[in-house]
């Protein structure tokens, strides 16, 4: 909450960052003042460059001592003017030590002062900071005026203080300043940031003017939230009000798509974005490239990676996490020699969707050069990276490489237990996996859907009936409860039929509270063809063909079980029907 203050010197204690090098008044010792001749002492001219400087692209601490040092040995730093410059110098280049000490050592200041420094801080790691420079304006002869209101509601915005945020909504009302689109803006996009968004979307309503800017705060809030039927709602009312969009606002709605349902939407957003010619737009490029490989839309995706012509970070981390989940290896590992030959650097989202490939294609070889250049890059520190390596050392064969990675981690979390997990179930230590799942639990890690499945897998491979049905009772009995889905189903399907209790495995489906789904007829009809039983086959067979006719493997199951009881024209009658409904069985392959 905001709270007037008359003790401004114990709000700048609490302000204070990490001690900085050098003070605003040492800045004239530095070296740096060497290194300019300025002839004029006139204020604007160091207002001009000082300025120029802050809107560079990289503003750097020793610029802007260059221009520091000779205005105090000239005399201007009194000047307000040339001091609010520095300030805004200061703040853009991110050093909000000497910005707040120059502030404080200002002789005089104004309200273009006070806003240059809440919005510096409110851009800062720690925009709580801004809160107290507000508290701080509250109490001087400077009253706020609506900019200091817009910079103060993003610091808001960033803390995500929901408190703070509704003081000043009423603040605000009662100074008329939320009449001003900027401050209303502002207001909507923090209850956004908030979660608050019928408040967001009241607000909105309530707005005498809006801009692009505001319609898009809303959409984004509705995007974050993952509420795509009232982001595209909003979409449709603004092209009924005559608001064109931008590659932001086509951005933030693309944002918003999160369920498999919602591929028709970005098929209508990508017709839109053709027809306003913006197709060809780096950011908009970048946002469909990846919606497509989230859908599993290969085609859609290698066509719309050739709109994109600008290859940053960015669009090269989108293209590298696409072919990754699209589950194409290789082009991943061709598309990183590609970023590293044009010395683009990779951050830990290049490495993770790297190891991702390389468990894909199981190429450990790859995965050993992969693993040496992010040691040599001081990326293996990082959670992400460590789940990472422990997941395709796991799924390349090389399980002790897995565990030395899981060992070397402080604080391994769910995802790494559950990447270690699968790599000994895969790899035959079924009764290591259940080792390690009690040590999880004794960790006090909870153990997820993904636990639950790997260690049933297990069970089933070295055949623990009796372990296996313990743990899926345990999964409903858990806290909160564990949902069992299909797989869950099948693998207890899987446990009983490879031991032999085909009887009980058709008792088990027939009990199941949800629909049966193609993996439990599947795994029913696989241990048929162990154990040579033919009547439960066809059974199977019979649900499968009618959950999903074209499966050309449960039409070789049941021919190999018809073979194997020397059922020969049977086995021929089911390879005929599989011909004649063209269903053609993709062969195999193996990468290990």
């Amino acid at each position: 909450m905001l709270r007037r203050s008359s003790s401004s010197p114990s709000l700048r204690r609490q302000f204070i960052f990490p001690p900085a090098k050098k003070t605003a008044s040492h800045a004239a010792d530095s070296p740096a003042e060497q290194s300019i001749s300025i002839p004029h002492s006139s204020p604007y001219t160091f207002v001009t460059l000082i300025s120029a400087a802050a809107h560079s692209s990289f503003p750097a601490d020793a610029a802007g001592e260059q221009y520091h040092s000779p205005v105090i040995k000239i005399g201007l730093i009194s000047n307000l003017f040339v001091a609010t410059a520095l300030l805004g110098f200061y703040c853009k280049a991110r050093n909000f030590n000497t910005a707040r000490q120059l502030f404080d050592e200002m002789p005089s200041r104004n309200v273009i002062t006070w806003n240059t420094l809440i919005h510096g801080l409110s851009q800062s790691d720690r925009p709580n900071f801004a809160a107290c420079a507000f508290s701080e304006m509250l109490v001087s002869p400077i009253q706020p005026n609506p900019s200091t209101f817009s910079a103060i509601l993003t610091a808001f915005s960033r803390s995500e203080d929901l408190a703070a945020g509704i003081s000043l909504h009423c603040v605000g009302f009662k100074r008329g300043f939320f009449a001003n689109v900027v401050v209303a803006t502002a207001l909507v996009n923090m209850y956004c940031k908030c979660s608050e968004l019928a408040a967001a979307k009241r607000l909105f309503d309530e707005m005498p003017e809006r801009n692009l800017v505001t319609w898009t705060s809303l959409i984004t809030g509705y995007a974050r939230h993952q509420r795509p039927a009232e982001a595209m709602r909003l979409v449709r009312e603004m092209k009924l009000l005559g608001v064109e969009m931008n590659s932001v606002s086509y951005n933030s709605l693309l944002s918003s798509f999160c369920r498999f349902a919602d591929l028709v939407n970005v098929k209508q957003v990508h017709s839109a974005v053709i027809k306003e010619g913006l197709d060809f737009d780096p950011y908009i490029a970048v946002s469909l490239v990846t919606m497509y490989s989230k859908y599993g839309r290969s085609e859609d995706f290698m066509n719309m990676s050739s709109y994109i012509l600008d290859w940053d970070h960015v669009s090269f981390n989108s293209i590298i996490a696409g072919f990754s989940r699209i589950g194409n290896g290789w082009e991943v590992l061709a598309k990183f020699v590609e970023m590293r030959k044009m010395r683009v650097d990779a951050d830990d989202f290049t490495f993770a969707s790297v190891l991702r490939a390389i468990a894909i294609v199981a190429a450990l070889p790859k995965g050993r050069q992969a693993h040496a250049l992010i040691l040599k890059s001081g990326h293996a520190s990082s959670a992400i990276i460590q789940n990472g390596l422990v997941s395709m050392y796991a799924k390349c064969g090389d399980v002790d490489g897995s565990k030395a990675i899981f060992s070397s981690m402080e604080f391994p979390d769910l995802t790494s237990w559950n990447s270690l997990l699968s790599g000994c179930a895969r790899h035959g230590s079924g009764e290591e996996a259940l080792s390690l799942f009690e040590e999880m639990r004794g960790d006090g890690i909870k153990p997820d859907a993904t636990t639950y499945l790997t260690v049933l897998s297990a069970c089933g491979h070295v055949g623990l009936i009796k372990k296996g049905l313990d743990l899926f009772h345990l999964m409903k009995e858990a806290d909160p409860p564990v949902v069992s889905s299909t797989q869950h189903y099948a693998c207890v399907v899987d446990l009983l039929g490879r031991a032999g209790f085909l009887n009980e495995a058709c008792v088990f489906i027939g009990s199941m509270p949800i629909m049966p789904g193609i993996s439990v007829y599947r795994a029913l009809l696989s241990a048929c063809q162990i154990h040579g039983n033919v009547e439960i086959a066809e059974f199977a067979a019979k649900c499968l063909f009618e959950l999903c006719p074209g499966d050309s493997g449960a039409h070789v199951l049941l021919s190999n079980v018809f073979a194997a009881d020397k059922c020969w024209r049977n086995a021929a009658r089911v390879r005929n029907l599989m011909y004649g409904k063209r269903t053609r069985k993709e062969p195999a392959s193996s990468w290990c």
